[in-house]
């Protein structure tokens, strides 16, 4: 995150968190004719992981919205205008700490980076592990340890086929299923994830 994203989150993650959610972390993105401050917000890892877990509703972000919305004008961390969007992680959700880095650990992720390591600012490869600020990114090309300190930006790379939102890949040519004995081969279908909402206000 920026120095600006990092203090609007500090600023208004107790707000977010009085209200029974969680402020993930913010993207302050200037622009000539306006700024967006986009917000991230999901249910807290305690009650994600709950059996009758419950997801993020366009009624959080609206609420979430009106809230900081009024923290914001008294507070006033942003000068000149800007757009706030209020929303939900999605499937291809945004890490913005070591704690969300730990948590998504082995899943695939794209980075990038302030400066370049290894020649390139974009990385793709599997979280490894966390030591200290440093994150091991896991690649076929070779492992690279990366300080969250140069990351700008990190987003979990869904896997499609798995959840059922893309097609299986083609099987190479002379290749032969073999029936399972005493069974029919059937297709199970799986429902696509719920998208994210989002709910956006403009100052």
């Amino acid at each position: 995150m920026s120095d600006k994203a990092s203090q609007i989150t500090q600023l208004l993650a107790p707000t977010v968190t009085a209200m029974g959610l969680e402020l993930l972390g913010a993207e302050y993105l200037p622009a000539p004719g306006g700024a967006t401050l986009r917000l991230y917000i999901d249910v807290p890892e305690a009650a994600a992981d709950a059996p009758e877990a419950r997801a993020v509703s366009i009624d959080d972000c609206e609420a979430v919205s009106r809230e900081v919305s009024a923290q914001l004008d008294v507070e006033d961390p942003i000068s000149g205008n800007y757009t706030l969007e209020v929303s939900s992680p999605g499937l291809d959700r945004p890490l913005f700490t070591g704690a969300q880095f730990v948590r998504h650990h082995g899943q695939m992720v794209k980075l990038g980076l302030k400066l370049p390591q290894d020649g390139r600012r974009r990385l793709q490869g599997q979280i490894g592990t966390l030591a200290g600020d440093m994150l091991t990114l896991l690649r076929e090309e070779g492992d690279l340890v990366v300080a969250l300190d140069n990351i700008e930006k990190a987003r979990l790379v869904p896997d499609w086929v798995a959840l059922g939102l893309a097609p299986q890949p083609k099987k190479k040519p002379g290749a032969k299923r073999k029936p399972a004995a005493g069974g029919s081969n059937k297709k199970q279908s799986k429902q696509p994830a719920a998208a994210g909402s989002r709910a956006e206000q403009a100052e």
